[in-house]
């Protein structure tokens, strides 16, 4: 019996987000967040107070996680939500990184 059901098409969504979301657990709450959603990839605070984070998963939930970054956690203040797609890298997990 063939199962002719498609596996959902990965996305990757590169995403920036400006605000107050640096020392509001923006980060952690994306991390929470997005593997509640089964989603991989990782987040970081960048050094203009902005934080950045890719995500890649089935498009309708990535597409669920951006909407949930112009929200962001309650102590948060999103001014905007920058978002590129790119081509997904296979990534395992999600994770908190660090800034180089």
């Amino acid at each position: 019996m063939h199962n002719s059901t498609p596996l959902p098409k990965i996305v990757r969504a590169h995403v920036l987000v400006s605000g107050r979301v640096q020392g509001v657990g923006y980060r952690y709450a994306t991390v929470d967040t997005a593997s509640q959603l089964g989603l991989t990839g990782w987040v970081r605070n960048l050094p203009d107070n902005r934080v950045e984070a890719v995500f890649e998963g089935a498009g309708a939930v990535v597409e669920e996680m951006v909407r949930w970054c112009h929200i962001g956690p309650p102590a948060a203040m999103v001014k905007d939500v920058v978002v590129e797609y790119e081509q997904p890298e296979s990534l395992l997990g999600f994770e908190v990184k660090r800034f180089e």
